[in-house]
């Protein structure tokens, strides 16, 4: 099989490439293309692949490209993790926002909007050259904001476009493992998670039938093995009844959050940012660019979040996996070549409507006299993103019918989903007001004159923006 990675320079690449030389993925992939449209970086990663240590003879071939109808003609699967504006780009996501004292984050608030902003007219080029030089691909999309980017391209790929984040599949791992009853991979028997990306809730844990969900988080030991445990609290998870996504402690703890990102020497952005230029340039042509690289992986996987970690405290060794999400597309690749053996079972995101029911989930009565769609989340549109336990064959990833949100959740999702639908629109019609909105009216924001303000900063330090604009 031959696959493309758009972002092909991308540091977390050999993370992929790893994957495909050793373990279940061996032997999936034949032939990878690297794509990018910065050549060094598709130098110095290529470098990393050369030195990696890994099974004698189970390499895939590796062709990098600069030329994007050449990187896809003849691909079965696309991998997209682009970053335009690169790490600087995120240090000024953060930056605008924290300058204004709001949260500073690259995929939640007003960064996530900026970074949108970027992402998705790139996104919407690489969809559209697909339908052009390999129309029966699948697009397996990692790009951030993972949804709201997804939800851009359904138009133009429909099922074909799949979005996926580890986030959330590494919460129900650890939920499970702190229960004391893992889960095989590929398995999400009994697991109720409903949200967005970056913005959801594991609801039920119940492989066997009994909801093991209440004792986990009654027990002050069983939360306290788990990232989420130690940082929610235990009071805070009696009190939703439920686990909430990583990333929404920037909505519970917002202040904390805030205060936390300001008082540091510096953003993650800018961390990152540093420790990319000064690795790039020593890695091409290197006997030892797979150990270099592999040591600033370290590094970074140990500073993530940190905002949310009490002065001096390490991530526990069990949440420092390599990543993750490598694994996660990889295995919707497989399902969706086939490879499989039965549905493999993954938390992905796709669109809403469903015809699937899980077995012991009481469907939504319908209104009389009103059409009701089946969707997996009952309360949001039938073709909103939405990020949910899927089953992954080779027709395509169909997501599982889930509980009706409880009314707090449900309401916050409404909210942010409708900021995204505005960020799609400012893009697809070039609206700034539709832009104007999106800001003014994300929870983290919550002002029309704070929205102005952020837009403005993050037209004046990205003048791409303002080409999008058809209306001022």
């Amino acid at each position: 099989m031959r696959l493309m990675i758009a972002g092909g320079g991308g540091f977390r690449v050999p993370l992929v490439y790893r994957a495909l030389c050793s373990g279940p993925f061996a032997g999936l992939v034949d032939e990878l293309i690297l794509y990018d449209v910065d050549a060094s970086r598709l130098v110095a990663i290529e470098s990393v692949l050369a030195a990696m240590p890994v099974p004698e003879g189970s390499r895939p071939a590796v062709v990098v490209s600069t030329d994007l109808g050449q990187a896809l003609a003849g691909t079965r699967m696309v991998f997209a993790a682009i970053r335009p504006g690169g790490t600087a780009g995120r240090m000024v996501d953060e930056r605008v926002a924290l300058d204004l004292g709001v949260l500073g984050q690259e995929t939640t608030g007003a960064g996530g909007i900026s970074y949108a902003l970027r992402s998705i007219p790139r996104m919407l080029e690489l969809a559209e050259a697909m339908r052009v030089h390999c129309p029966d691909a699948w697009l397996i999309n990692f790009t951030n904001p993972a949804g709201m980017v997804t939800e851009a391209l359904v138009p133009v790929l429909g099922k074909r476009v799949i979005g996926i984040c580890d986030s959330a599949g590494g919460l129900v791992k650890r939920a499970a493992a702190a229960a004391g009853t893992p889960l095989p991979d590929g398995r999400l028997d009994g697991v109720g998670y409903y949200g967005l990306n970056h913005l959801g809730w594991l609801y039920r844990l119940a492989p066997a039938g009994t909801d093991l969900l209440p004792g986990l988080l009654s027990s002050h030991d069983a939360l306290a093995s788990m990232e989420e445990g130690r940082l929610f609290g235990q009071h805070m998870l009696e009190l939703l009844g439920c686990l909430p996504n990583e990333y929404l402690y920037y909505y519970y703890e917002t202040h904390h959050a805030t205060q936390a990102i300001r008082r540091q020497s510096e953003t993650r952005g800018a961390s990152i940012h540093g420790q990319q230029a000064a690795l790039y340039p020593g890695l091409a042509g290197s006997a030892d660019a797979y150990a270099r690289w592999d040591a600033a992986r370290l590094s970074r996987e140990e500073g993530y979040l940190a905002e949310s970690r009490e002065e001096g405290e390490q991530r526990d060794e069990s949440d420092l996996a390599g990543g993750g999400y490598e694994r996660v597309a990889l295995a919707v690749m497989r399902a969706l070549s086939g490879s499989s053996s039965g549905a493999t079972e993954l938390i992905l995101n796709v669109p809403n409507s469903t015809v699937a029911p899980v077995a012991g989930v009481a469907t939504v009565a319908p209104v009389a006299g009103v059409a009701t769609a089946k969707v997996a989340v009952p309360g949001l549109p039938a073709d909103a993103v939405v990020e949910v336990p899927c089953q992954v064959t080779s027709d395509g990833a169909l997501p599982l019918a889930q509980e009706r949100p409880g009314g707090q959740f449900l309401t916050l999702m409404r909210h942010v989903k409708e900021v995204e639908r505005l960020t799609i629109q400012a893009v697809r019609e070039g609206s700034r007001k539709a832009a104007l909105q999106a800001f003014a009216a994300h929870p983290l924001v919550g002002s029309a004159d704070l929205g102005r303000q952020l837009l403005e900063g993050y037209e004046d330090s990205f003048p791409e923006l303002a080409q999008l604009w058809v209306e001022h």
